[in-house]
């Protein structure tokens, strides 16, 4: 397991992860402990944000990674990539609230832009964000992501995605193109 030079490691998800990262990721977006970070959901959404079905759904999925970011051999943050042709897929992302604002998430995300090249070649990665979460979508546009616009319905009625606060929630995609492989300099963090 390689180390960044920030002291963080990422290494795959395996199924033993699962219960540590379902109370990650609700840490992370819902409930009062995530008022200490600013990712929460809490005002928008109640409810479960995933469970343990679902975690594992992505950690055995042949086309997808979950990787876990540790430091000192305590998991930190997670994040989903998956494999969709031309581009990747970047989700299930959860920093602990008491981590946020250190500048994790920027060594996250770049670590897993590079990833998303380097295994699977991909030219973009694509991510959807609820549109009200304006502060996120701001923090993803500091990183080179786009709004494309493109709205698709948040599941309404179906509580294994939330149950929601406001009748306006909508997911937007966002992208943004990848450096190819050829150009990336050399990674200081690699996965097993």
């Amino acid at each position: 397991m390689p180390t960044a030079p920030d002291g963080l490691t990422f290494r795959d998800a395996v199924d033993t992860d699962v219960d540590a990262l379902v109370a990650l990721i609700e840490s992370a977006y819902r409930g009062d402990s995530s008022r200490t970070g600013w990712t929460t959901e809490a005002d928008i959404l109640q409810g479960r944000r995933t469970d343990p079905e679902g975690v594992l759904a992505v950690i055995e999925s042949p086309d997808s990674r979950l990787l876990i970011v540790e430091r000192d051999g305590t998991t930190v943050a997670c994040c989903q990539l998956e494999h969709r042709g031309r581009h990747a897929y970047f989700g299930m992302f959860a920093v602990s609230p008491a981590l946020q604002g250190a500048g994790l998430g920027k060594v996250i995300i770049a670590e897993a832009e590079r990833l998303a090249g380097e295994t699977w070649d991909a030219k973009e990665m694509h991510m959807t964000v609820i549109s009200v979460r304006e502060d996120l979508i701001a923090w993803y546009e500091r990183r080179g992501y786009r709004r494309t616009g493109e709205m698709t319905p948040f599941p309404y009625g179906d509580e294994r995605f939330g149950v929601p606060q406001r009748d306006d929630l909508q997911f937007e995609l966002l992208t943004k193109p990848l450096v190819p492989s050829s150009r990336r300099s050399p990674a200081s963090v690699t996965t097993p």
